[in-house]
C-alpha cells in the first residue's frame, strides 16, 4: 500500500479534498482542489465548495466535548468521522467527479480538548479518520496538529502555510485574518521566511454562545450584526476585558474556547446581571473587533507595511465586525476573500487540502515562527483505505 502513496506523490496533478470543522461547529466545509506541485510554489485550483451543517443535536454535542467523558469523546469520534466521510462523498457528486478519482482527503478534525500552558502542551482533533477512509476508499490525512505540538509547537495556527500558497503578492504586503469561532491572522511578506502567524483572541465565538444563552438556545448567532447595532457598547467592560493577559502576550501564541468559550460567557452574564442583552452583545461584538485591531497595532503594523486585509470565516458576513475593523484599520483596505475568488467560508477547508498535499509529498507544512515549533516536520497521519 505504501505504493499507492508514493503513485499519488508522483502525479503531475492532483485532486485533494479538504474537510475542517471549526470551532462554531456550526457545519462541515469541504473543499475539492486540484493541487499541482508541492512546497510554497504549489499551483491551485479551487473546483467546488460546500457547507452541510451538523444536525442541532450533534452540534450540542460537539460544543460540549471539552467537558464530555471518555464514553462521549469516543462515541463522538465516529460519529463525526461519519459526517466527514458523508461531506467527502456530497462534495463528490456536486463536483460531478467519482470519489475514487479523488487522490487524498485532508481532514483537520474536530478540536476536543487543546492544552497550551507554560507547564505542558497537549491536543486532540476526533473525527476517526478509518471512518473516512472506510467510507471514500480514499486515502486520508488527519490529525495535523499532534506532530507539531510533539515538535514543541503550539499546534496552532494551522493555516500559515495555506495562505502563504495562495494568496502571497509579490510586491504587496497582506494579511489574511480568518474570524472562525477564534479569530487568526497571517500576515504575508513576499519571503515565507518572514511570514507572522497568531490567534488574535475571539471570533465569533463569544458572540454565538451569548446569543444561546439569552435566547434559551433558540438562535445561534447574530445574524447581519442586527442584535450588536440595537445595543450600545459597555466601554468599561470592554476595556477591562481587553485587559486580559492573552491580547498583550507576544507571538507565537494561539487560544480557543478553552480560554474564550461557553464558560467566559456564563460568567461575564452571571457579573453583569443588569446589562441588557443587546448590550452584552454589543460589548461582545466590539471584543472581537477590538481585540482583532489592537494585535495589529502592537504586533502587525511595526514589522510591516500592510496594504491589504482579506477577512474570511463567518466573521466576514457580519456588519457589525466588518465595519469595525474598517474604521479601526483604515487606511488599510479591509475586504473578504471573496475578491480573491476563494468564498470566505471555503478557506479553512482549502488550506486543509493543501496541508495534505504536503504530507502526501513527504514535505513539511508548519510554520515554526508562528507556532513555536522547534523545526518544520511533516504534519498529520496517513490512513489507508
Amino acid at each position: 500500500m505504501a505504493n499507492r502513496i508514493a503513485q499519488i506523490a508522483g502525479k503531475k496533478q492532483r485532486l485533494v479534498i479538504g474537510l475542517m470543522s471549526g470551532t462554531s461547529a456550526d457545519g462541515t466545509d469541504a473543499a475539492l482542489m486540484r493541487l499541482e506541485g508541492s512546497g510554497p510554489e504549489t499551483r491551485w485550483e479551487m473546483l467546488r465548495f460546500i457547507t452541510i451543517p451538523h444536525p442541532p443535536d450533534i452540534r450540542s454535542r460537539m460544543l460540549g466535548l471539552m467537558h464530555a467523558d471518555s464514553a462521549e469523546i469516543c462515541r463522538m469520534n465516529f460519529v463525526i468521522g461519519r459526517l466527514f466521510g458523508e461531506a467527502a462523498l456530497a462534495l463528490a457528486k456536486e463536483g460531478g467527479i467519482s470519489i475514487g478519482d479523488v487522490d487524498v482527503i485532508g481532514s483537520h478534525g474536530q478540536t476536543a480538548y487543546h492544552i497550551d500552558s507554560a507547564s505542558e502542551r497537549a491536543t486532540l482533533q476526533i473525527g476517526e479518520a478509518a471512518v473516512i477512509a472506510e467510507m471514500t476508499g480514499c486515502v486520508v490525512v488527519s490529525d495535523f496538529r499532534t506532530r507539531d505540538v510533539a515538535a514543541g509547537g503550539k499546534g496552532a495556527p494551522l493555516a500559515p502555510f495555506a495562505d502563504f500558497v495562495m494568496f502571497r503578492h509579490p510586491q504587496k504586503i497582506r494579511v489574511m485574518q480568518n474570524i472562525g469561532g477564534i479569530a487568526n491572522l497571517t500576515a504575508l511578506p513576499a519571503s515565507f521566511d518572514d511570514v507572522m502567524a497568531f490567534d488574535t483572541g475571539p471570533g465569533n465565538g463569544l458572540i454565538d454562545e451569548a446569543m444561546r444563552l439569552i435566547s434559551g438556545g433558540k438562535m445561534d448567532y447574530d445574524k447581519d450584526g442586527a442584535f450588536a447595532k440595537s445595543g450600545k457598547v459597555d466601554r468599561a467592560l470592554l476595556e477591562k476585558l481587553l485587559a486580559l493577559p492573552y491580547f498583550a502576550q507576544s507571538p507565537p501564541k494561539t487560544t480557543g474556547k478553552e480560554n474564550f468559550g461557553r464558560e467566559f460567557v456564563k460568567r461575564l452574564a452571571a457579573e453583569n446581571p443588569r446589562m441588557r442583552d443587546e448590550d452584552l452583545i454589543a460589548t461582545l461584538t466590539a471584543l472581537t473587533a477590538e481585540s482583532i485591531a489592537r494585535a495589529y497595532e502592537r504586533f502587525v503594523f511595526p514589522k510591516y507595511k500592510v496594504e491589504e486585509v482579506f477577512v474570511s470565516g463567518g466573521g466576514a458576513r457580519n456588519p457589525a465586525i466588518m465595519a469595525r475593523l474598517a474604521e479601526r484599520l483604515a487606511p488599510v483596505a479591509v475586504k473578504t476573500t471573496d475578491e480573491l475568488g476563494m468564498p470566505v467560508d471555503a478557506k479553512e477547508a482549502a488550506a486543509f487540502a493543501i496541508l495534505a498535499n504536503q504530507t502526501i509529498c513527504g514535505q513539511p507544512s508548519n510554520v515554526p515562527s508562528a507556532t513555536g515549533a522547534s523545526r518544520a516536520v511533516i504534519l498529520g497521519k496517513i490512513t489507508l483505505p
